[in-house]
């Protein structure tokens, strides 16, 4: 798909349900630098404090409140919804909560509010779905693509924010995890603000109606290890790795799995085994198109969106941390 079109005239009011997370937030901005009349849909009525929603009217409701979200629509009468609802944890129970069931309620409120168009923020990992939230992620995709709206499903590769955490690691002299020799997968993450130009302009790009999306950011497509590089090479420190073997997660999901069975099949020890699926997950599979013929992750068949860099993100976090350190070592 080419760069969305910057125009206002599809949709003039735009509910934004997820809007306090990171990409909700950037999408509310966008929205509103767009002039578009947005309403926020948040959990608590302290998002409303936060200065990415402050030109937006917020909204504060439970998404399983089905009477609430058909009232909100009813009367707002949005011309459009985007979701960025995902699950906090991917744990089976709040994956069938939040990435399916608060996503069809609020399909079930924009469709009897008369919404012509539905935005979903999804994800490009479910070409692969082995996990819970990813089957609960696709169910949703099926139901909205059945439903009588116009709707466009954004599958991104990875954000800024998930590459980001090893960045106090290394600057506070520890060595970087890599699993294997840190070169098993591959992405192309995207900026919360590139993701959220490319989500909005969906509105009004014929291309996107009735179409499954996948998005990165500008290429190449990085691996583990050259994150890594990137971050050692803007702190200015020796490169330092340290290999994490991928079968501690099928040790762990064992382990915790034997402990669900024991003690009635859910509960702690069944979410915890649902995390080490996740984390092999994500440090086996690429984030990267999927080729249905060959089975193989294709960096080139990744369409690349936008203008911001996994380079300057760490620059601008690495800038902004040297300052606050600073400070914690002053006596």
């Amino acid at each position: 798909m080419g760069s969305p079109a910057n125009s206002t005239d599809v949709a003039a009011r735009i509910v934004i349900a997820g809007a306090s997370g990171t990409i909700g937030r950037a999408v509310v901005k966008e929205c509103s630098q767009r002039g578009f009349d947005v309403f926020a849909l948040v959990r608590s009525a302290g998002a409303g404090d936060l200065a990415e929603l402050q030109s937006a009217q917020c909204e504060v409701v439970a998404l399983d409140d089905t009477q609430a979200l058909h009232d909100i629509l009813a009367r707002t009468a949005p011309a459009a919804v985007i979701s960025c609802i995902a699950s906090r944890s991917g744990a089976p129970d709040d994956a069938r909560r939040v990435d399916y069931q608060a996503n069809s309620n609020l399909l079930d409120a924009a469709l009897a509010a008369g919404t012509e168009r539905f935005v979903l923020l999804s994800a490009i990992c479910v070409q692969k779905p082995y996990l819970a939230f990813q089957k609960a992620k696709l169910a949703f995709e099926a139901e909205l693509a059945g439903a009588p709206i116009i709707h466009t499903i954004v599958r991104p590769t990875a954000f800024f924010k998930s590459l980001s955490g090893q960045v106090k690691r290394v600057m506070q002299g520890k060595p970087f995890l890599i699993f294997g020799d840190g070169e098993l997968t591959r992405c192309k993450p995207i900026s919360d603000a590139d993701l959220a130009r490319f989500i909005v302009g969906c509105l009004s790009d014929p291309a996107a109606r009735g179409a499954t999306l996948p998005v990165g950011g500008p290429g190449p497509a990085i691996s583990l290890k050259e994150q890594g590089e990137l971050i050692f090479e803007i702190t200015g420190r020796e490169p330092k790795y340290r290999s994490v073997p991928v079968r501690v997660f099928d040790i762990a999901a064992r382990v915790l799995g034997l402990g669900a069975r024991l003690f009635g099949g859910g509960g702690w020890f069944a979410e915890k085994a649902e995390y080490a699926r996740i984390a092999k997950y994500y440090a086996t599979q690429s984030m990267l198109v999927l080729n249905p013929e060959t089975g193989e992750y294709d960096a080139e068949a990744t369409p690349e969106y936008g203008s911001d860099t996994l380079r300057d993100h760490y620059t601008d976090l690495i800038a902004r941390e040297l300052p606050d350190r600073a400070a914690q070592a002053t006596p």
